[in-house]
């Protein structure tokens, strides 16, 4: 797939406790994905229990978005970035062996580069 030239940086720092909230950024994504905009979802504090095998499964919905579990993938079948913070998954006892295909693991440095390159940075 082609590198997108434009693109936006979504962190996510929360997971099952707080559904809609950690909706928002695979929603957002999804729609950058349709308009052509490269979009990464960093999972970080809690946010990284979403890339555990099975977790976004039994998650509520949130607020009227689909399940977790079809926002997410749908993201990474666009081509979506999903990241994972390591000294996050560390802190959890999560190992990558836990982590859903396309997870890719990251670190502060990763992060910082891509929210200097991104054309805008989103927090949930």
């Amino acid at each position: 797939m082609e590198e997108k030239t434009e693109k936006i940086f979504y962190l996510l720092t929360c997971a099952a406790e707080s559904p809609e909230k950690a909706s928002v950024p695979f929603v957002l994504g999804n729609a950058a994905l349709a308009m052509d905009i490269g979009a990464t979802v960093c999972l970080q504090s809690n946010g990284v229990y979403l890339a555990q095998k099975g977790y976004a499964d039994h998650m509520v919905k949130g607020g009227g978005f689909p399940p977790m579990s079809k926002l997410m993938k749908d993201f990474m079948d666009q081509g979506g970035k999903l990241w994972v913070c390591v000294p996050c998954i560390k802190e959890r006892n999560i190992t990558e062996a836990d982590m859903i295909d396309g997870a890719e693991l990251t670190a502060g440095g990763k992060v910082n580069l891509e929210a200097m390159e991104s054309n805008a940075v989103f927090v949930f």
